[in-house]
């Protein structure tokens, strides 16, 4: 079963850091060789943005990301021990 990461593309989100989240988290789908059970999809505006950027693992939603904690959320997630 793949797992879907969504992240919020609508111009709030994509504006304070899921622009920059965006480009860490195809690197870490890529250095993890996450390729094939990951699926990464963009989602405009979710009615959150008083809470964003946000992201969405599964059924595990993330509000108030910054780049700086992306690889936290990833590894957390997935479980892996990988760079900081």
């Amino acid at each position: 079963m793949k797992t879907t990461i969504t992240i919020c593309l609508g111009s709030s989100c994509f504006t304070r850091g899921n622009n920059n989240a965006l480009k860490i988290i195809q690197e870490y789908i890529k250095d993890n060789k996450l390729e094939d059970t990951v699926i990464l999809k963009g989602a405009l505006c979710e009615d959150k943005c008083k809470r964003g950027p946000n992201i969405k693992i599964g059924e595990s939603e993330y509000s108030e990301v910054d780049p700086g904690s992306v690889i936290d959320i990833l590894n957390h997630y997935f479980g892996s021990k990988r760079r900081c």
